[in-house]
């Protein structure tokens, strides 16, 4: 009888703390923040990564990261990161996914997940005025100097298919364009896009060749244990797509290179 009501006792005294307690905090659980989304990306790639004149996160991929954020109910945070260090990166945590125009290679499907792909692209040629590069049958030639990012698909791309050419492998994209412009390579492979815009700046120095000579496609990382956030990517990616996110982020960004690409018939990234 002694136990019984010593075990009343403390239950009533419980009772009593929980109904003391304030609100908010029974509800903490119940209303806690949901985790920030850490997107990588490398923001020196204009007009998809870059920075605005105040130093903040700009571009496509930005919008498309903000975007993302909102259908999962979930703050994002830019982590700016060299491109060579992003799947590093996010296979030991430092950031959660790779927004940053990464190709989707079977050489990267080894290490980490990709999502469905959301643009395509290929592998182009900027070159000098005076190259002697016509055509992309003439990079296979010996002795040809073809100039490539570090850690870009056409990085691999040369490594693998082009035994016969001198490959120069530079950190910097506008490091590539210089090399062409004052022609100590004939060529540089990049995507189309980036091409194009390389071209207009410097009409008198360079060529492009715009048509890919290989065909790609770009996708967000993941990693492979992240099934959820796989398919939860997925799925926001179509229904971007569907309601037409894609093409405003064209048009906001890309207007003048959509027609161009348009009305020569080369294949736009959308």
């Amino acid at each position: 009888m002694r136990n019984q009501g010593i075990a009343i006792y403390y239950a009533a005294g419980i009772l009593l703390t929980l109904i003391a307690l304030p609100e908010k905090l029974l509800l903490t659980k119940a209303k806690a923040a949901p985790p920030i989304l850490r997107v990588g990306m490398e923001l020196s790639y204009p007009p998809f990564e870059m920075t605005d004149s105040a130093g903040q996160p700009k571009g496509i991929s930005v919008e498309l990261a903000k975007s993302l954020g909102k259908s999962l109910g979930r703050p994002i945070l830019i982590e700016n990161i060299a491109f060579d260090g992003l799947i590093p990166a996010l296979r030991t945590g430092t950031i959660d996914c790779i927004i940053s125009s990464m190709t989707s290679t079977p050489e990267r499907a080894k290490a980490i997940a990709f999502s469905n792909p959301y643009l395509k692209t290929g592998l182009t040629l900027l070159v000098g005025r005076d190259s002697p590069i016509l055509s992309p049958e003439d990079i296979t030639k010996p002795g040809v100097r073809i100039a490539v990012k570090l850690g870009t698909s056409a990085h691999k791309y040369a490594a693998q298919q082009l035994q016969k050419a001198d490959v120069f492998v530079l950190d910097m994209e506008s490091a590539a364009v210089l090399e062409v412009m004052q022609g100590k390579v004939d060529a540089f492979i990049y995507d189309s896009l980036s091409v194009y815009r390389h071209h207009r700046r410097h009409p008198k120095a360079t060529r492009a060749i715009l048509n890919p000579f290989r065909q790609e496609t770009w996708a967000i990382g993941l990693r492979k244990q992240d099934i959820t956030l796989l398919q939860e990517i997925n799925k926001f990616l179509q229904e971007f797509k569907d309601t037409g996110g894609f093409e405003k982020l064209g048009e906001q960004f890309l207007p003048e290179e959509k027609a161009y690409f348009k009305a020569n018939n080369i294949p736009f990234y959308f």
